[in-house]
């Protein structure tokens, strides 16, 4: 299912699922645009995942398609799949588009009042719904002034992402920088390039003219604690 500004959503036929393994709940949950939603817990290989799985029963008119199918909680379950190859964050939007394109332009990159990396060498990724993101190579960015960390990510598009913290002038800077070592193979252009968060550096020039800075949920730095994978991000 896709809706608008909303991740996808898989719905399974209730007759491809193993209803045995559920118990209905006194839960319920209502959408202005699809109506009353009913819950089980699900049990299964000895744990048990309350409240995991949902089900329109008499949807509206216009999701009348979703009748009698049933959606699981993406972060309730162990693994998820697409054919053969687990998929990870949430389903992949077939809507989506993420073009890596490699540029000679230069681009700068100012954190607290220091230049810490500048290129001709960039990718420039263009996500759907995303501010244009710049991957830069490694050595063109002053790791001098970075720290890597335990915190990553994950995105369904690009796979897992590491995270550097940065500290200019006495300030330091949470997960500001990040690289996908080994992206999923529809992205592989990125591979160990570095990207800094648009949002939350002083400035990122393009061939000396300053980008619009971008506002998203990653904006006001840094609600590292937010993070909820480069999927939505990077």
């Amino acid at each position: 299912l896709l809706e608008s500004n909303h991740v996808p959503v898989y719905y399974f036929p209730q007759a491809d699922v193993r209803m045995d393994l559920l118990a209905a709940t006194e839960l319920t949950t209502f959408c202005p645009f699809k109506g009353d939603a009913n819950y089980w817990t699900l049990n299964a290989g000895g744990k048990t995942a309350e409240n995991a799985v949902w089900s329109y029963t008499d949807p509206y008119q216009e999701t009348r398609a979703i009748r009698d199918y049933l959606g699981f909680y993406w972060n309730k379950m162990d693994h998820w799949y697409e054919e053969d190859e687990e998929i990870f964050v949430h389903p992949r939007d077939p809507y989506k588009r993420i073009d890596a394109i490699p540029s000679s332009r230069r681009v700068v990159v100012t954190l607290g009042g220091q230049e810490v990396a500048n290129t001709d060498r960039a990718h420039f990724l263009f996500e759907t719904g995303m501010p244009v993101r710049y991957y830069m190579p490694a050595e063109d960015v002053n790791f001098d002034v970075l720290t890597a960390n335990d915190h990553s990510s994950r995105c369904p598009y690009k796979g897992i992402a590491s995270y550097w913290s940065a500290k200019v002038g006495g300030e330091t800077f949470d997960n500001i920088v990040w690289s996908y070592a080994d992206p999923i193979a529809e992205c592989p252009k990125i591979m160990g390039l570095v990207c800094f968060f648009n949002e939350n550096v002083d400035d990122i020039q393009v061939d000396g003219v300053s980008i619009d800075r971008a506002t998203t949920k990653w904006s006001n730095r840094y609600l590292a604690e937010s993070l909820d994978g480069p999927e939505h991000i990077v």
